[in-house]
């Protein structure tokens, strides 16, 4: 569409006395895109007036916060740039008091607003669709989506008769609501936009469309068990379906089964005849699928249970179509009449979708592990060809210790390495290729997997015979293994220093404080505390010093290896307290609860819950285990100590030590905790330590708030916390800007009304738009599109980085008939490379200036004392501001 032909038509009316001046646009801080043709039901060519789509709105009044919203952009665009509102005639037609798309984003991205910028002009677009889609604004012709083009659209009291025309005291309220409107927007536009792209019929969605709607349903739990290439398949087809009220009947018991539903937003009830409701489904849950898959009547009756649900709809012919596909691009491999290895096929262009691909790659489905390395071995370790987005070799790296250990690996990959000794009629090329790719596959091994590669004695000795067999053959095959030599030696001068560190280095020794900290003694100490500024990974050798308890309190100390079984420690407890047999090692928790511990179990005391203790019992007297009084928490405050200390000092000092925590985390570490410790007997230290700090600070806020006897300082501390937690994101420390606000956001912290009360209202909005970044719904969408945005390093909020990982784990299973599901790894993989990438840059924060004060806030924020009992917490609080009668 020629956007300025029709702005010369429209000045040539204007001369007729049909319409006023049309003044130039204002300046943009980008070109406007340009026009394209847009799809339409006629022949006709686009307009600005002619619908692309008649869709009914989502609701038949907008809310109350886009009612305003949609109020306070149209009082200052009245004001600002009235000459954007006015009335326009196209094609003999005459539309009143319009506005166009295009300058309706311009004016947007110039609107003065304090703290609020906008990044683009599809962020602006998106921001007049959030008001379209709920009727806050109309297109002429009631089409739903907002595009920044030459398109006719009004505000909803310009369709009114008379129109009102806001007032000078208008302006001043809107100008001082301005920001929060911005803000509420921009929170509001991703959804709006998924919602617009869904509701476009399939075969008008564009690969950016396709690609939007991958990226912010990924995680939708009723479609984690399906392959990426089934999930972008269904995400072309879906159709969104919306309905306004409670109790709307979606299909009814006995009924063909025609479609699979999703829920996007809201619940359903499940109703079966003479049972009435046998359940509820919620967001993320799915209905409708067996009867398709079964060809059956629907097995009961679905009806909405709230206002306006949202749905996702996959139909009955798309469905079987997908399937039907999934299985025609399916390789399979046999050997002996059984399936040893299942390949997709996949164009080479994943963003191709018109179907005529000529270059097709293949994506490993599942195999047996011996399978998967020869079809890796001969497929993806090839030095002249390396695709960036193939991670079929990280896969398996990052993931091989759940489905091949290092004890099954190494002989395989030695096996493939000795080809010409199992069959030696092979061509010699055959043979060295061969040869090249398994000392490519280490390398790649150890520069994944690093530490673990250089730790396990299992690979030190797969690493000894590989080099001894390349110097054997880089003589017998003269000159031609000779980069493969090197590059074996430099493997081994790396083991090599590795253990020669570890040897010359006595072990390190950690202790257990009274208050549950796991500090780092100085050489050669049992008591005095390193001070050094960096943190070090926690090894299985490292020796560790903490107590174990009896039920009458009286405990005994041990020192033991990290890696130290609860048999191994329950054993020598049990030795220094004259204790008998049949006993049990448990964790106490300040609330009383107690956990028994496995006898496989490892690094027992740094899996402590916050103030947990170690106690020995026998088994049949648990019930006589009681706290210690140290593990109630502090009984004062130190609020007069923060109110003294800078929050940017704080934040500084607690990102620091924070990504030091971090850095310390294996990945293998996650996989460890996700799949269950005991069924691999291998410390994750590191990862406890970590998750140990999240709910340290968390707590660390509320007791803080909980023990300030007086109102003032109450809210004192709620303006420092929210300080901290601005810091804290600056900083790129997401897990402590989350545990900051989780913190607050806990009932014993957000009942606190008269203080809430007392904040000012721009911290209150500062707080309101944290709270919406660590939203959980839709599976913490809005912080996912928040990190998305964000460049390393950073500090993730690593709750959900588990929750990612955990949700794989349970919703897919290991083994399919026999075979490695490794889709279920590349998706475990991801959350792997997800974690990688955060800290794949150095941290460079730039310190505050030296001081005394700079080592008092370091030493505070490393040794905080919590009350971890969320009972005693609530009882402060009420303490505090009992409830109103």
């Amino acid at each position: 569409f020629d956007w300025g032909s029709t702005r010369r038509r429209e000045s040539r009316a204007q001369s007729n006395g049909t319409l006023r001046t049309i003044p130039p646009p204002a300046a943009a801080p980008a070109k406007p895109p340009a026009a394209e043709p847009a799809p339409l039901p006629s022949r006709h060519p686009p307009s600005p007036t002619e619908p692309f789509h008649s869709n009914r709105l989502l609701v038949s009044q907008p809310t109350a916060q886009v009612h305003r919203a949609g109020w306070v952009l149209r009082t200052l665009l009245l004001f600002q740039a009235p000459q954007l509102v006015r009335d326009r005639k196209y094609h003999m037609r005459h539309f009143k008091r319009c506005m166009v798309g295009t300058e309706m984003v311009d004016w947007l991205l110039q609107v003065p607003a304090t703290h609020v910028r906008l990044n683009s002009r599809a962020q602006a677009a998106g921001m007049w669709q959030v008001l379209l889609e709920e009727g806050a604004i109309n297109h002429v012709t009631r089409e739903h989506q907002f595009k920044d083009k030459y398109m006719f659209y009004r505000f909803r009291e310009d369709e009114e008769e008379p129109t009102k025309l806001p007032t000078s005291e208008d302006r001043v309220q809107a100008e001082e609501e301005l920001q929060d409107v911005l803000l509420l927007l921009m929170q509001l536009t991703p959804d709006a936009v998924l919602r617009m792209i869904l509701r476009k019929p399939p075969m008008e969605r564009t690969l950016d469309d396709l690609d939007l709607i991958y990226e912010e349903l990924l995680h939708i739990k009723a479609l984690s068990h399906l392959s990426n290439s089934v999930k972008r398949e269904l995400y072309g087809v879906m159709i969104f379906e919306s309905h306004p009220k409670a109790g709307t009947i979606l299909f009814n018991q006995g009924d063909e089964g025609k479609s699979w539903y999703i829920i996007l937003r809201g619940s359903v009830n499940v109703v079966i005849y003479g049972k009435g409701v046998v359940c509820t489904l919620h967001e993320g849950d799915d209905f409708g699928k067996l009867a398709l898959v079964n060809d059956a009547p629907r097995a009961a009756t679905i009806t909405t249970r709230e206002d306006n649900c949202h749905f996702l709809r996959v139909d009955k012919e798309d469905f079987n179509r997908i399937l039907r596909d999934v299985e025609a691009n399916t390789v399979r491999l046999k050997e002996h009449g059984q399936d040893v290895l299942l390949l997709q096929k996949i164009p080479a262009d994943a963003r191709s979708t018109n179907g005529a691909h000529s270059h097709y790659k293949y994506m490993v489905m599942a195999g047996t592990p011996q399978k998967m390395l020869e079809h890796l071995l001969e497929t993806r370790i090839d030095t002249r060809t390396e695709e960036s987005s193939d991670t079929f070799l990280e896969d398996f790296l990052l993931t091989h210790v759940i489905f091949m250990p290092s004890h099954q690996l190494c002989p395989e990959l030695m096996k493939h390495y000795r080809i010409d000794l199992a069959n030696s009629r092979q061509e010699k090329e055959f043979i060295l290729a061969n040869k090249r790719r398994v000392v490519q596959f280490a390398n790649s091994w150890a520069l994944t997997v690093r530490e673990a590669f250089f730790e396990d004695p299992v690979i030190q000795a797969f690493v000894d015979e590989l080099l001894k067999a390349v110097k054997e053959d880089s003589t017998k095959y003269a000159g031609c293994l000779q980069e493969e030599l090197r590059t074996m030696t430099r493997i081994m001068d790396l083991q090599e220093k590795y253990v020669k560190e570890h040897e010359c280095a006595a072990p390190q020794r950690w202790k257990v404080g009274p208050f549950g900290h796991i500090r780092h003694l100085s050489s050669g100490s049992t008591t005095s505390e390193d001070t050094v500024d960096v943190h070090r990974p926690i090894k299985p050798n490292d020796e560790i010093i903490f107590r174990v308890y009896c039920a009458d309190h009286t405990y005994t100390t041990l020192k033991t290896a990290v890696s130290a079984t609860a048999e191994f420690i329950k054993r020598n407890a049990a030795e220094k307290l004259s204790l008998k047999d049949d006993l049990v090692l448990v964790e106490v928790k300040s609330s009383g609860e107690r956990i028994a511990f496995k006898d496989s179990e490892v690094s027992v005391p740094t899996g402590l819950s916050i103030n947990g203790r170690v106690f020995i019992s026998p088994a049949d007297h648990l019930d006589a285990l009681t706290p210690l009084s140290e593990q109630e928490g502090p009984a004062e405050g130190t609020g007069a100590l923060l109110e003294t200390l800078s929050s940017h000092d704080i934040a500084y000092h607690m990102s620091l030590y924070d990504w030091h925590l971090f850095s310390c985390i294996h990945e293998y570490e996650l996989i460890y905790q996700v799949f269950g410790r005991h069924q691999f007997r291998k410390i994750m230290s590191n990862l406890d330590v970590f998750q140990r700090r999240f709910n340290e600070v968390q707590f660390w806020v509320v007791t803080e708030m909980c023990l300030a006897n007086t109102l003032s300082r109450r809210v004192a501390l709620l303006r420092k916390f929210i300080k901290i937690a601005s810091h804290c994101r600056e900083y790129q420390n997401l897990n402590a800007f989350f545990a900051i606000v989780m913190g607050l956001s806990n009932v014993a912290v957000s009942r606190l009304s008269q203080t809430w009360e007392r904040l000012p209202g721009k911290v209150k909005r500062t707080f309101a738009e944290f709270e919406t970044l660590i939203d959980p719904s839709r599976n913490h969408r809005r912080y996912r599109v928040a990190v998305s945005k964000v460049q390393p390093p950073l500090v993730p909020f690593m709750p959900l980085l588990l929750k990612d990982m955990t949700f794989c784990h349970e919703g897919n299973k290991t083994y399919i008939d026999g075979l490695v599901n490794f889709e279920k790894m590349h998706m475990i993989g991801q959350t792997l490379r997800s974690l990688r990438h955060s800290r794949s840059q150095r941290l460079n924060l730039e310190p505050p200036p030296p001081g005394k004060a700079q080592q008092d806030v370091r030493e505070y924020i490393r040794t905080l004392k919590v009350i971890d009992n969320q009972r005693r917490l609530t009882q402060l609080s009420h303490a505090l501001e009992p409830r109103r009668p």
